[in-house]
């Protein structure tokens, strides 16, 4: 399904210009159709922006030893 925001190209057209059509769809948001022999084959999409950083975004405060016994007896095959 083509929208009429897409990009069509031929193959030989994306070949050639594959780069430059990586940075207009990331900077556009628009999606590229590939064709072969004016049939499309392909579809090349941005990927979604991510909504902000998730790993390493809470700050984390650590207190005492965290490596060392602990005081309290425990099973591990319980």
């Amino acid at each position: 399904m083509t929208t009429k925001h897409d990009i069509t190209v031929s193959a030989t057209e994306f070949k050639a210009r594959c780069l430059a059509l990586m940075d207009t769809i990331h900077d556009s948001g628009q999606s590229v159709i590939i064709t072969k022999h004016v049939k499309p084959v392909a579809r090349m999409v941005p990927l979604a922006k991510p909504a902000g950083p998730f790993f390493g975004s809470l700050p984390v405060t650590i207190h005492g030893d965290i490596v060392g016994p602990i005081e309290e007896p425990w099973d591990a095959e319980r």
